[in-house]
């Protein structure tokens, strides 16, 4: 896909901040992504080399983008992790960096849909490698990205669990294997799996996996035919495995590792959706009458 080319100055900078992430350990998205943030910023104060930037530039572009452009608060913060990487590692501007601040979070709890929105959500899925996509999703808590990258020896139905590779923080970990999810990788695996193929959901291209995109759009799609309102996305259904499994009565400690959060923090805002102990508080209207 096309892109505006480096501002003549940047591109030795913004390759210095792209070699500095590498060291570092960043995910390839992660590095595109905020070369791509940096990359935005010098053509902003162009004709202003970018070598010559200053705090005060960089504060006048987030108020910008904050003010006239109206953009999230997450992405508000993307642009000051991407400037402080900027002023530290290829400019050499530490002070800079450390000045920035970042917005104050937004305390958004997640969406979770219910059991029996779960189950028609699944039964209006026909066609079986989605639908073992969207009960992976809900039934091992998976992230998009995770379900895609699956590789067949990810998966052991014999000890009934779903083995994640380099997740977010590239970490491993174990998760759940559904029963009724291993019924379903033993049909696909007869249908779906030529000789030779390594990934559970190979994509169009030879050699490559499905891609993320294409889950998305099969869940958003297949909500609406089943009537269930609201955006529904694939961590919907990561949301909703946190949020019945804390009603069912495990304990947060597993949910943490289950989800693969690096903080019990993380995890503990699933408390606030969960309606376990919402359902035992009567609201004063159906309280019995006075006297």
């Amino acid at each position: 896909s096309w892109r505006a080319p480096d501002p003549p100055d940047a591109h030795e900078l913004l390759q210095r901040m792209r070699r500095a992430m590498t060291l570092h350990g960043f995910a390839p998205r992660t590095r595109k992504t905020y070369v791509g943030q940096a990359r935005r910023f010098a053509l902003w104060i162009a004709p202003k080399p970018l070598a010559r930037a200053t705090a005060a530039d960089a504060e006048r572009y987030i108020v910008h983008l904050v003010q006239d452009c109206g953009v999230s608060r997450s992405y508000h913060s993307q642009v000051v992790s991407a400037l402080r990487l900027l002023f530290r590692d290829a400019l050499g501007a530490e002070e800079v960096a450390a000045a920035l601040p970042r917005p104050r979070r937004e305390r958004r709890l997640p969406r979770a849909i219910s059991r029996h929105q779960v189950e028609r959500l699944i039964a209006a899925l026909g066609n079986v490698k989605h639908r073992l996509a969207v009960m992976l999703l809900y039934a091992s808590g998976l992230r998009v990205g995770e379900v895609v990258r699956l590789r067949w020896e990810d998966i052991d139905e014999e000890r009934g669990v779903v083995r994640v590779r380099q997740g977010k923080g590239r970490k491993d970990r174990y998760t759940l294997l559904a029963r009724r999810v291993a019924e379903l990788v033993r049909e696909h695996r007869m249908l779906h799996r030529p000789d030779g193929a390594d990934w559970v959901f190979p994509g169009r291209r030879k050699g490559r996996h499905l891609g993320e995109r294409s889950v998305q759009k099969v869940v958003a799609a297949t909500a609406r035919r089943a009537g269930i309102p609201g955006s529904v996305t694939p961590h919907t259904l990561r949301h909703s495995f946190a949020t019945h499994l804390l009603e069912a009565g495990t304990d947060l400690r597993y949910i943490q590792e289950l989800l693969g959060h690096s903080s019990p923090r993380t995890t503990q805002i699933y408390t606030h959706v969960s309606t376990r102990n919402l359902s035992r508080i009567l609201s004063p209207l159906d309280l019995p009458p006075e006297g």
